[in-house]
């Protein structure tokens, strides 16, 4: 008798991210892009991605790299790829430099962004560009931002940071980036106030880059009837976040207060389902699934 293991599954590794992206514009929809900071949490993501039968781009922070170890973040992203029925994407989200994205390029991620909002035009076009040629050459997709999107803050002026269409135009051209975020009135965190999107600087964006995918960051705490006006004007991707820290640790507060269980499984459960809940509402969102 042979000891040779049979299986029919087929083991997907993570697609690059311009494989996703080029499927939604089609469909004129979005894809949702969703941190992942633990076991529980990609598991939430799993659950719900196959949920809604629904592509999804996994995204690790530096700081998740940090805390997991990069082997073992991507690892995680490759099983989660394996059980979900749709498209995967692994994203390193907000990568600061070169040296950074050139380490998830050699350990697997599949697409990576580079972070240079916050240099001078010029030199930002210069790091995007070294990226691009070293991602592209490696088959992994490469975003880039322009305009930066900042912390919120009831203070302060965001205006002063948005992305300028010739901006953009003149970007994209010169760094060949699969995908551009931009700063139209999201911040990260949770809004002290009111959301504000400049709808018409998107769609002057959109109409200026053309082929390149638009990503918004800041989702977390955006009504849905703006996230889904701006997917119609062309945003491709959009980012989150906190919504999601935010429904694991006051699940987990929740299971410590009202029981005195160690078992881990257990007290982390309800986090999973919450957690699943809020990456399902938002897969909903991006795909126009009601």
């Amino acid at each position: 008798m042979s000891n040779r293991i049979v299986t029919t599954k087929i083991i997907k590794n993570p697609v690059p991210m311009r494989e996703i992206l080029n499927v939604v514009t089609k469909e004129n929809k979005a894809v949702a892009a969703l941190n992942f900071y633990n076991a529980e949490t990609l598991r939430a993501h799993i659950n719900a991605a196959n949920e809604l039968n629904a592509p999804l781009i996994l995204q690790t922070t530096e700081s998740t790299i940090n805390y997991l170890g990069i082997d073992f973040a991507v690892s995680m992203a490759q099983a989660a790829a394996r059980e979900i029925s749709q498209p995967v994407t692994l994203h390193l989200d907000h990568g600061a430099s070169f040296e950074l994205a050139k380490r998830c390029i050699e350990a697997g991620y599949s697409s990576v962004m580079i972070d240079g909002s916050k240099l001078p035009f010029a030199q930002n076009i210069e790091v995007t560009s070294k990226v691009v040629e070293l991602a592209h050459s490696n088959g992994v997709s490469v975003e880039g931002e322009l305009g930066h999107v900042t912390q919120n803050s009831e203070d302060q002026d965001i205006s002063q940071f948005f992305t300028r269409p010739e901006d953009a135009e003149k970007f994209v051209k010169e760094t060949g980036v699969d995908a551009l975020a931009v700063a139209i009135g999201t911040a990260h965190g949770f809004y002290k106030g009111e959301v504000k999107l400049d709808f018409e600087r998107l769609k002057e964006i959109a109409d200026a880059v053309k082929e390149t995918a638009l990503v918004l960051h800041g989702g977390s705490g955006v009504p849905a009837e703006l996230m889904q006006k701006a997917i119609k004007l062309g945003i491709r991707k959009i980012n989150f976040g906190t919504e999601l820290k935010n429904a694991f640790t006051l699940a987990v507060k929740k299971s410590l207060l009202e029981t005195d269980e160690i078992d881990l499984r257990k007290t982390f459960a309800p986090a999973i389902t919450a957690v699943q809940a809020v990456s399902a509402e938002k897969i909903k969102v991006c795909s126009f699934i009601n």
